[in-house]
């Protein structure tokens, strides 16, 4: 019988009146009699935060890269006590401005210590942070400034100029802005005429040391943050967390570590590259702090990362699965280079230590020898020390998450969740290949079930049980602020409709297949699940990344391709086509090729007729590269691409219909 990872504490039902029926519910191994006591001291964020530094003083607590004659230098770090100093004096400043308890902050940049220290301010003085970042959409700032009656925001210089925009009309109603590092003169007279008090880093630190002022310290029951999520279509949700919220993540992540032999310590080093403003990076960030362990800020440049790895050498990674994506095609571009020889030891070595991992061998004991001759070199492009890596966001190919379980010399693990349940529902368990292709079992403070989702064919009580994933636990949101119609509509008995579809595996695991929302109805009456042909069409050799879209009033689908550069500029070769790049996407042949590719994959995936693709779009440049079409987590927003595509659309769509005349 299979190793059981989560505990059944309900059976499913039948619906009956109309209702769904519900599948059994489940919860973590370590919560069958219960959820666990939450009484460890730390009831809220600020408490975490000054429990550590009283702990680890001296210990390294954020660290970044300075440019020094052009090149980014060595890492700089600045202890729990600095930081401690530095969050006393930024919140001092924020009351001697006026700014009263309770009042909204909103933090805007990439990640640095600026940030961390304006939202620990926030927590120290139960102010509510309010993070804004410009992947939510170019009208999504001035719409969080309004929407969450933001009083003051701490700016990185570069989004200063965001911030003044004309178009961005709600800054008029700050108070205060306050730039990570200094204001160019022209921006601070436009803030002054605006009405709005501006300060550098520098001259803010030194109000708080001018204006010392008490603590006004939170509750647990309190707000922490508001964080908006980046959606895929309509305004960003305001989604409420608690200081609850984040202690009891950071709790269930305490005892769920202490199952394994590998301890987490306070020489972990975490490189910290997705956004602070989402909740996987901020959670992560929270019980680093925790363990009075290091927190590394990228540069900010997505495409030097592997630099900043190689200088900063985390013991940890986290990423959405486009990031390890590239991590993957890096390895396989470099063993294109190798001779084949070299190649076939590669895979010889690779087959062999898989072999032994599957037969339940820990992976740094199922083939020492294949590591040091074969997979250090993956682990020294990582930066040498990576102990854990996961993957969270959406779901991470099988067939990515195996390379990397076998060559990276680290734990990989899938999560899943999202900022309604402050970061994880679910975990994977290191070192368990049954869990392969899952995002893991429950949380410790989560219920999980499934609800039938009948135009779908999706069924709770069938074998496999398949339906909409929903949620229910201790570190679920307080709802959407100002929109109760839309917390009720996914709040129902006190569950939480994720709109994600799972299947439910006999050990109690998770497998993400399908999402709810992204269900069309084509005009012969057939529905469509875009989102898993989108997965399924991606493993083209050809296909870099692919939009596939569905009109309700069409019979047919269309896509927006983005090629492989060196796949077609290859295929160019081979048929004596000598233009750019940019030229090669503008030809009927490729566009034809492509087709005929997409046309073998959705055949070799036995698809339906009619989710076959019928025309394209060929676009040279990458959905990452053009500004408002990803969210944060590199998740399609679909109201974005077809806006951006639709002159396009409509033209495939006159194309297809005066070929079938």
């Amino acid at each position: 019988m299979d190793k059981q990872f989560a505990v059944k504490v309900e059976d499913g039902r039948k619906g009956v009146d109309g209702n769904p029926s519900v599948g059994p519910i489940y919860r973590n191994l370590l919560a069958k009699d219960g959820f666990p006591s939450l009484d460890f001291g730390l009831t809220t964020t600020w408490e975490v935060f000054r429990d550590s530094v009283e702990k680890y003083p001296d210990n390294r607590m954020l660290g970044w890269r300075e440019l020094v004659d052009g090149k980014w230098g060595p890492y700089v770090w600045k202890t729990y006590k600095t930081v401690y100093q530095e969050v006393l004096h930024v919140a001092s400043a924020v009351r001697a401005s006026g700014i009263g308890h309770g009042s909204k902050v909103g933090i805007y940049g990439s990640n640095c210590p600026q940030w961390i220290v304006a939202m620990e301010a926030c927590n120290a003085q139960s102010y509510i942070s309010v993070p804004l970042y410009d992947t939510l959409g170019s009208g999504a700032v001035n719409f969080i400034l309004d929407h969450a009656e933001v009083d003051i925001v701490f700016v990185q210089d570069k989004k200063v100029k965001e911030l003044l925009n004309p178009e961005c009309t709600h800054t008029r109603r700050l108070k205060l802005i306050v730039c990570f590092t200094s204001m160019k003169d022209e921006e601070k007279k436009k803030a002054d005429s605006m009405g709005i008090k501006s300060y550098s880093w520098k001259e803010f630190i030194q109000l708080g040391i001018d204006h010392p002022s008490e603590l006004e310290t939170p509750k647990a029951t309190d707000i922490c943050t508001i964080m908006y999520t980046s959606g895929t279509s309509g305004d960003p949700k305001g989604v409420i967390l608690t200081h609850q919220n984040a202690t009891t993540n950071i709790r269930g992540v305490d005892l769920f570590m202490d199952q394994f032999e590998d301890k987490m310590t306070v020489d972990d080093v975490y490189i910290s590259f997705l956004p602070l403003a989402h909740i996987l990076d901020r959670m992560i960030e929270e019980y680093f702090f925790r363990k009075g362990a290091s927190v590394g800020f990228f540069h900010g440049d997505i495409n030097a990362l592997r630099d900043d790895m190689v200088e900063l050498k985390p013991t940890f990674l986290a990423g959405v699965p486009r990031v390890l994506e590239r991590i993957h095609e890096g390895v396989l571009k470099g063993l294109e280079e190798v001779n084949p020889r070299r190649r076939k030891i590669f895979n010889i070595l690779y087959n062999y230590k898989l072999k032994w991992m599957k037969a339940g061998y820990k992976h740094k004991h199922a083939s020492p020898v294949a590591d040091m001759l074969a997979f250090r070199k993956v682990k020294n492009r990582l930066g040498g020390r990576i102990r854990l890596i996961v993957s969270g966001g959406a779901p991470l190919s099988s067939e990515i998450e195996e390379f990397l379980r076998v060559t990276s010399c680290a734990f990989v693990v899938q999560g899943y969740g999202m900022t309604e349940t402050c970061g994880l529902a679910t975990l994977g368990f290191p070192d368990e290949m049954c869990m392969l292709g899952t995002v893991g079992s429950a949380f410790v403070y989560t219920e999980l079930r499934l609800e039938e989702v009948p135009e779908m064919g999706y069924d709770p009580l069938a074998d496999p049980p398949r339906g909409e994933i929903c949620l229910k636990g201790k570190t679920s949101f307080a709802g959407y602020y100002k929109n109760p119609e839309l917390t009720n509509e996914v709040m129902k008995d006190g569950w939480f409709h994720t709109g994600d579809i799972g299947e439910m595996q006999p050990n109690g695991v998770l497998v993400i297949i399908d999402r709810k929302k992204h269900l069309i109805k084509l005009s012969q009456g057939e529905y469509v699940a875009l989102e898993h042909l989108e997965k399924v069409y991606t493993i083209t050799p050809i296909v870099e990344d692919i939009w596939v879209y569905g009109d309700s009033f069409k019979s047919a689908l269309v896509a927006v391709v983005v090629p492989n550069k060196e796949h077609a500029e290859r295929w160019a070769h081979q048929n004596g086509n000598k233009v750019s790049y940019s030229a090669l996407c503008n030809l009927t042949q490729l566009r034809d090729y492509i087709l005929s590719e997409l046309k073998s994959t959705a055949e070799r995936n036995k698809l339906r007729g009619f989710e076959h693709i019928k025309g394209v779009i060929v676009e040279p440049q990458t959905f990452e590269d053009q500004k408002d079409l990803l969210t944060a987590t590199m998740k399609k927003r679909r109201d974005k691409l077809m806006k951006r595509y639709k002159v396009g659309i409509d033209d495939l769509y006159k194309n297809l219909t005066t070929k079938k005349r």
